[in-house]
């Protein structure tokens, strides 16, 4: 018991006051509120009841608890998410490039692609550039080592949530990952595991690794993803070009590319001057630009919005082109080509090819009328080589591609004509050629130029006699003037005395593919049956033009992805065919400028040499022509628009027939003359073969059996089956077959008789066993080009 004096309390009629079922005394101490307790220690005082609105009221006890649970829970959760959530891959649209297509000096012709961007290295941007970016997005990016900008996410956050809008808050790193790993929606799912990449990315990337990610990612507005992309978009210059005010408007847009742009939106001018400042004031303030600097820095207002550099007009036929080239020499396949990222460089010259544009245009496009039929089948095809370096600097493939989808200047489907004619004089030179009675062919030597004339081999009639245009007669005429005049039974009989095969050979060794159709070894390969593109007969003029030399055309000079450029294959040129044989052929082409078919090229005004030609039926007319310093072809086609057949020209562009010394030359000539109008005329330097000047004695193979004088030559026998060795009189040259076992030509060809067999005839000992063994009467029949151009 203890000594402390004790009171009752006595229960009121509720009870209050003492505990149910006791009636025990209180102590002093329990009613001064303690608590009763342990023998020698004093009691507390007891809490008091939490009555009404408290009781719901966390105690703070709970609420400590309750928040170190959560930061635990919260902290376990960032663990387990940070181990669990890896570096994804980058998305699609991040990766994705377009590739350049440039003319020689740099500018766009295309990009082909659907996402406008073209990478490049941190190292490429100015750095007043960079700096832009950074005073513009994340002042402390280089200063900061952190990832996160926990106190703006959290601000972007809650206004998120309650309502404030949508806003960012993420520092350049994370603006990265938004860009390249995950994509552009703003939800917290997206923003908490942005965080995390962010962080993970921040320890396994340097700075500028992140940085350039960032700039190459980045959208611009007017359809630009990057930061060489936006240069060109709003500057027409590459990115190291930019200027420090350049670069800041361009920073300034990362914000709201669309709020800034001045020029497609005269009503931003304010807001994007005002944020053009920051930019540049904060510059400043990091010291990365002077006060002074700043003073004279200007507003650099962007050009005007252009539309995509799509494959509209020359730009699709220019990337079919390219794209060809770079497939058939093993630099880039298609499957490669097309994941992106090239910069292609060609050997394009714009205002070249400005120029040929222009002038097919005046001298073709603008003379077509809706009231003719015949016009709306018109197709133009054009290439222009620079003999000495083999670059291709104007291709026109058609109006527009994407109206005309097949290009006009490299398809290979449409007879070249008598453009091709003069590979059968080179050929003659090459080989030493000489006709069937022995005398070596040359500009002057006389053939006979009778319409419909048969050809004649080594074992008598090939039934193969090709009409002169308008069925004209000529009669004995020379090499020279039946090039001026085109005239097809001379160059048929001139390919048999060569040999067709050679003459094939020959036009390879120039530069028409080997594999082009209808390239047939037969005496009509002298008239173009063979269906050469204009860039294949462009290389080969280039081939003469240079004396001979060869070495194929080139349509690129460069081609890089992210900085790396691949490796081309070097051009390298050999001596195709002599030059005495390419210069006399030059020599015999200039007359064709000067008095033949192809004077109206004379509007160059300057030295040329070319070859009007045109196809069976009048389907296609073409001019072939060049200077010391351009080798260039034109060729107007007729096709259906609608079936895609080859229709004739007759009646097209007012006339009653188009050929090649019309339309194609006046292109031609306009085109040249505005190609070199700052270039000095040249006169060819020229080294003919012997013999083949103009006035020169007609020269008599000497080594040939039984050779005769110049002025005698070979008649044909009534019979068209004459092959028994009738002695030579003084008829033109190639009329018969020399006598057999009495004559020896270079150039024969041992197919024939009469009956047109597919092995050599063996009419004579004296044929050349290296000519063809086709022909014969089934050449007859082959459909030829009819016309001289």
């Amino acid at each position: 018991m203890s000594d402390e004096p004790q009171t009752w309390a006595p229960r009121d009629s509720s009870g209050a006051g003492a505990s149910p079922g006791n009636d025990r005394p209180t102590t002093s101490a329990e009613q001064d509120g303690e608590q009763p307790g342990k023998p020698g220690k004093p009691g507390r005082k007891a809490r008091p009841r939490r009555t009404g609105w408290r009781r719901a009221v966390p105690t703070w006890r709970m609420t400590l608890g309750t928040l170190l649970g959560l930061v635990v829970l919260l902290g376990a959760g960032v663990f387990a998410a940070y181990r669990l959530v890896d570096i994804p891959a980058a998305n699609a649209s991040a990766t994705a490039q377009s590739n350049i297509y440039l003319y020689s000096d740099g500018s766009v012709i295309a990009r082909d692609g659907d996402v406008n961007r073209e990478k490049v290295k941190l190292s490429r941007v100015p750095p007043a550039v960079r700096h832009a970016v950074l005073a513009a997005e994340d002042r402390d990016f280089y200063a900061d080592d952190h990832a996160v900008d926990v106190k703006a996410m959290i601000r972007a956050g809650w206004n998120t949530v309650t309502g404030k809008g949508k806003q960012g808050g993420s520092t350049i790193t994370q603006q990265y990952v938004k860009n390249y790993y995950l994509g552009q929606e703003r939800t917290l799912l997206r923003k908490a595991k942005e965080a995390i990449i962010a962080v993970k990315l921040n320890r396994e990337e340097t700075k500028d690794e992140i940085f350039e990610g960032y700039l190459n990612t980045s959208y611009f507005g007017r359809n630009a993803y990057g930061i060489q992309a936006a240069a060109q978009a709003y500057y027409g210059k590459n990115v190291e070009e930019l200027s420090t005010a350049e670069g800041a408007y361009l920073a300034a847009l990362l914000n709201a590319p669309s709020a800034y742009d001045v020029v497609t939106d005269p009503g931003n001018r304010t807001a994007a001057q005002r944020r053009w400042d920051y930019v540049l004031d904060g510059m400043v303030k990091e010291r990365w630009l002077t006060s002074d600097e700043r003073a004279t820095t200007r507003f650099p207002t962007p050009g005007e919005a252009k539309p995509p550099t799509g494959l509209s007009g020359q730009r699709g036929y220019i990337v079919q082109a390219v794209e060809d080239y770079l497939d058939r020499r093993g630099i880039l396949g298609p499957k490669t080509l097309a994941t992106g990222g090239y910069r292609i460089t060609t050997t394009l010259d714009k205002a070249k090819q400005d120029a040929f544009v222009k002038a097919v245009d005046d001298n073709v496009m603008a003379r077509t009328s809706d009231d003719r039929a015949a016009d709306r089948n018109i197709r133009v095809g054009g290439a222009s080589i620079v003999p000495q370096t083999g670059k291709v600097v104007a291709l026109y493939g058609g109006i527009d591609y994407t109206q005309q989808y097949v290009s006009n200047a490299t398809r290979r489907d449409y007879q070249v004509g008598s453009v091709f004619k003069p590979f059968v004089l080179t050929s003659a030179v090459v080989n030493d050629s000489t006709t069937q009675d022995g005398r070596r062919i040359t500009p002057n030597t006389v053939y006979d130029g009778t319409n419909k004339r048969t050809v004649v081999g080594v074992g008598g009639s090939t039934d193969y006699a090709p009409a002169n245009e308008d069925d004209v007669d000529y009669g004995d005429i020379t090499v020279r003037i039946a090039t001026d005049k085109s005239v097809n039974s001379v160059y048929a009989q001139m390919a048999q005395d060569v040999g067709p095969a050679k003459v094939r050979d020959t036009a390879i060794a120039l530069g028409i593919p080997a594999d082009t159709p209808d390239l047939t070894a037969a005496p009509s390969i002298a008239l173009g049956t063979a269906n050469a593109s204009v860039l294949d007969m462009a290389e080969a003029y280039a081939t003469l033009a240079d004396h001979g030399r060869h070495g194929g055309h080139v349509l690129v000079e460069k081609v890089t992805k992210d900085g790396a450029e691949l490796r081309l294959p070097q051009r390298s040129t050999e001596q195709a065919v002599s030059r005495e044989a390419a210069d006399t052929t030059t020599a015999v082409l200039r007359g064709v400028v000067e008095g033949g078919t192809g004077t109206a090229a004379q509007a160059v005004g300057r030295p040329a040499a070319g070859k009007t030609g045109t196809a069976e039926e009048d389907r296609a007319a073409w001019f072939a022509g060049y200077t010391p310093d351009l080798a260039s072809v034109v060729a107007v086609m007729g096709q259906n628009p609608e079936s895609g057949a080859q229709t004739s020209l007759y009646g097209a562009l007012g006339l009653s027939r188009v050929n090649g010394g019309g339309a194609p030359a006046e292109t031609w000539a306009a085109y040249t003359e505005a190609a070199l109008r700052s270039s000095p005329a040249r006169e060819f330097d020229l080294r003919p073969a012997p013999g083949s000047d103009e006035g020169d004695e007609l020269l008599v193979d000497e080594n040939a059996d039984g050779g005769t004088d110049p002025s005698a030559t070979s008649a044909p026998d009534a019979s068209p089956d004459a092959t028994d060795g009738a002695t030579p009189d003084t008829s033109p040259a190639g009329s018969a077959p020399p006598t057999p076992g009495t004559g020896t030509s270079t150039g024969g060809d041992t197919s024939g008789g009469t009956s047109g067999g597919t092995t050599g005839s063996t009419g004579g000992t004296g044929g050349d066993t290296g000519g063809d063994a086709t022909g014969g009467a089934d050449e007859g029949a082959a459909p030829v080009p009819d016309g001289n151009g």
